[in-house]
This record gives C-alpha cells, structure tokens and sequence, in this order.
C-alpha cells in the first residue's frame, strides 16, 4: 500500500506542475526519437546500398583506365582522361584460358546526347557497349530485344530505350517504340552543326530499373559500341570494362588473372607502370557500410548528447523542486516518513519522467522513420523501413537510467532533510 501511495502521490505531483513536467520529459523525447532516427535511417541506407549492388549484378569487377587508389575515387571522377584502355584489352579479357572465371565481359562507353523523334526532343545518357551488356548487368526486355553480336559488330544503326526515355518520346503519342528512328546527337556534334544527328532504329526498350547510386537507370539509351565511340564521342579507347565472375569466391583468383592479362597487354614491368584499376564491387559495398556504419555512430553519439542535455535538465528541475517542497517533505518526516520513502518519491517522480519521454519519442521516432522511408520509396529509392529493437531497449534503458542517474542526487538530498528545520523553511 505504501507503495501504491507514493505512486498516487508522484502523479498528482506530476499533473500539478503540467508545463514544467512538458519542458522536463520534452528534452527526453527528442534524446530518444534522435537516437532510433537516426539509427533507422542508418539502416535504411544500408539497405539503398545493398539494393544498388544487387541492381548492379552480384559478383562485379569494373576494370577502369588509368591507375588510382583501388579503395579510392576512380580518376575519371576528376575529369583526368585516360585512352591506354582499348576495344583489344577487352578481346583479350573474354580468353577463358586467361580468365577463367570471367563468365562475361562488357566494354562500354557513356556520354550525354540529345534524341529526337519527329517534333520531340530530350536530353539523356547514352552507353555504347558491346552485345555483352545483358550478360554482365542484369536487364529485362519490356519489349523488342537487345542488339547483338552480328548487329554490335557489324555498326548496326539500331538503340535499346530506358523505360523513361520510351515513355517521354513516345508514351504521349501511343506509339510503339520498336521500330521507329530517333535521331541522336551530342553538343559537340551541334557545334560542329551535325545537329541532325545519327540515325537509329529502335529495336528494344528494358523494363523499369530505379534509380542506381542517385542515377535513374531508365534515362538512358544503349547503342552499339563502335556509333558511341567513333561517331558520338570521337574516341578510340574505352571508358570501363565490367566482368562477371562465376563465383563470389573466385573473385580475389580474377583480379589477380585480370591484372596479369592487363600488364602483359600494357608491357607493366614495374609499380609505376600501372595504368589500370581493377575495381571490385563487393569492395564498394564493404567501403560505403562502414561509412554509413561511421556516420550512424556519430549521429547517435549526436543524439546522446540530447539525452545528456535532458538528464541535466531533470537533474535541475528536481533541485528546484526539492527546494520548493521543503515544508511538504518536512511535514512528510514529522509524520513518520523515513528516509527512504521520501528518497524513492522523488527517484520514482524522476523515473516517471523519463519514461514518459522515452515512450514518446519511441512512437516519434518510428513515425519519423517510417515517413522518411515512405518518402525515399516514392523518390525511386529503394529505401527499407528498420527499427532495430536494440535501438529501442538501448533509447529506453539510456533514459531511464539518465533519470536515475540525475534524479539520486536530489532524492538523497531531500531525503536528507532535517524535519525540524525544513518545518521552518520559508
């Protein structure tokens, strides 16, 4: 019964101080909605990361021109133009007794360009690459087909449409895609006043793709290697060779065969002589967690701070309040109260507080993350909704001890009180 009394008791304490006991739980609740917050969006964006890879293509090596940090920016990221990789280093590649492991080999190019059909013009991407584009990055037809051996190596003027560029060209008119002829040009080609572009027949359009690494995979074209080389770009050399290897653990065995059909190739004798990056995808996954996993840390470390701010404020509010009930915790003592009884009042009124704070900014957390989630799936990513019940008991345990923590030092004060000369306090 004492017990249920001193619980009556903190409520109708509580209840009669309502602003000063919003201020105090207010500090709580943003301290504990931080911390599932951000470590649900933590989450999520692990989740982006991982839905890009599997986009991508498991089991991914990327050989690219020009010799970097493998765990660094690419050089291409820098505007450094680099042309000692060739349309032969990716002949050489596709040599099973080479590369054994090496299931498919894609060369490829990208640019920018302008596509018009009839009265309708759009700025997008355009990948030249060679028939093995399907076989590397995984693809599906909406309709038609993608273009061939017989048609990339015979400079066949055809194009395979992102789902975006289809439907932006063609959606309006209730026309068929396959069949029909764009027109594609780039801006260098319009100053040159080429501005009627090259000629392509549509053969194909992919089925929807997303958005992959904030870029939208259905906003571009696909054309054969040589039209993207010679007659949009200019060029000679290739801008990326992708592989895909038979097995995850046969991926270390084809970096290591692909380095040395590369530095033969290039006549490598020494460390400096490297002009090629053997990049692997799993790697990137592995780099961009623990940089999620890094910031995650952080930002949480952030909203501990909140939580600590709030503890302190309890800690105040509590001081003030002993203060002010000198004479009630006096009269308290005169009665027959130990000091215990008083000492677990004024804990349980802290505990009550911080509990309090601690449900609401669990139901604001998830509120938040769950809308933020929402909102990132209908920007196109793929953006999963976690709560980590860790992130919960640790929110909830942290604030209930932060009440504890800066609520004991006020209780033992009040319990500490002189009853004789608290009567007497003014």
């Amino acid at each position: 019964m004492n017990f249920i009394s001193t619980i009556r008791l903190v409520v109708r304490t509580l209840l009669a101080r309502k602003g000063r006991s919003f201020l105090t739980i207010l500090g709580i609740v943003i301290g504990v909605a931080g911390v599932i917050i951000i470590i649900a969006l933590g989450a999520g964006a692990q989740s982006l990361v991982l839905g890009q890879i599997t986009k991508l293509g498991s089991n991914l090596l990327s050989v690219q021109p020009g010799k970097s940090n493998e765990k660094g920016p690419p050089n291409q990221l820098f505007g450094i133009v680099v042309t000692t990789l060739i349309n032969d280093d990716a002949k050489a590649l596709r040599d099973p007794s080479a590369v054994p492991h090496a299931t498919a080999v894609n060369a490829l190019v990208r640019g920018s360009a302008t596509v018009t059909w009839q009265n309708q013009t759009i700025d997008t991407n355009f990948i030249g690459s060679d028939y093995a584009y399907p076989n590397v990055v995984s693809i599906t037809m909406k309709e038609g087909s993608f273009f061939d051996q017989q048609e990339e190596q015979g400079n066949a003027n055809v194009v395979v449409l992102g789902s975006t560029v289809a439907d932006e060209l063609f959606g309006g008119q209730g026309v068929d895609p396959v069949g029909q002829v764009i027109k594609v040009r780039t801006a260098s080609q319009d100053s040159t006043n080429q501005s009627g572009g090259i000629p392509l027949r549509v053969i194909g359009v992919i089925q929807p793709r997303g958005t992959t690494f904030f870029q939208d995979q259905d906003d571009q074209i696909f054309l054969p290697l040589a039209i993207g080389q010679r007659q949009l770009l200019g060029i000679h050399y290739l801008q990326a060779v992708n592989i895909k290897v038979d097995s995850s653990e046969n991926i270390d065995q084809t970096v290591s065969d692909v380095k040395a059909v590369l530095s033969q190739r290039h006549h490598v004798k020494k460390d400096s002589d490297v002009d090629y990056t053997v990049r692997n995808i799993a790697d990137a996954v592995s780099i961009l967690s623990t940089i999620t996993n890094a910031l995650t840390l952080f930002l949480t470390a952030m909203a501990a701070i909140a939580l600590l701010v709030g503890g302190i404020g309890i800690l105040n509010i509590m001081m003030v309040t002993v203060a002010e009930r000198t004479r009630e915790i006096g009269l308290r003592k005169a009665v027959g109260a130990n000091n215990a009884a008083v000492r677990n009042q004024f804990l349980l009124e802290a505990g009550t507080l911080t509990s309090l704070g601690g449900l609401v900014g669990i139901l604001i957390g998830v509120v938040v993350a769950y809308l933020v989630s929402v909102l990132m799936n209908v920007l196109g990513y793929d953006w999963a909704f976690v709560i980590s019940i860790k992130s919960v008991i640790l929110a909830v345990g942290v604030s209930i001890l932060t009440g504890v923590v800066f609520g004991l030092y006020p209780a033992y004060k009040a319990s500490k009180l002189n009853p004789i000369e608290a009567l007497r306090y003014e």
